[in-house]
């Protein structure tokens, strides 16, 4: 069980040649006893993005705050706050920030996908 706040969650930044200013904090996992899963807040700052690839674990997420853009399959799709997509398994995707400001989005995906 857990009750808490995401100011009081520690951010880890994710460090690649392939990702440009991504800060993720995971809020509740197998540890806090959600078995099989894990939401995790991911943070882009301006001009930031995640890489571009795709797992075998589908991942649902949800934007927060900020605007930006979710490239899945080839196809761009605007998302700002309010926003939700449902990525399925083996599909190419990346989201980056288009806006000014921090963009930040829930991610939700099975224990196996927290990497």
């Amino acid at each position: 069980m857990i009750v808490s706040h995401l100011k009081d969650v520690k951010g880890v930044r994710i460090e690649n040649p392939n990702i440009k200013g991504v800060v993720k904090r995971v809020l509740v996992s197998p540890k806090e006893g959600w078995e099989g899963y894990v939401m995790r807040v991911f943070e882009l700052e301006e001009g930031g993005y995640s890489p571009r690839h795709s797992h075998p674990w589908p991942h649902i997420t949800y934007i927060l705050k900020g605007e930006g853009i979710l490239h899945l399959d080839g196809k761009d799709y605007e998302v700002e706050e309010g926003s939700f997509a449902f990525v399925p398994p083996d599909r190419v995707h990346t989201f980056s920030n288009r806006g000014s400001g921090k963009f930040l989005f829930i991610c939700i995906v099975p224990e196996e996908g927290d990497v």
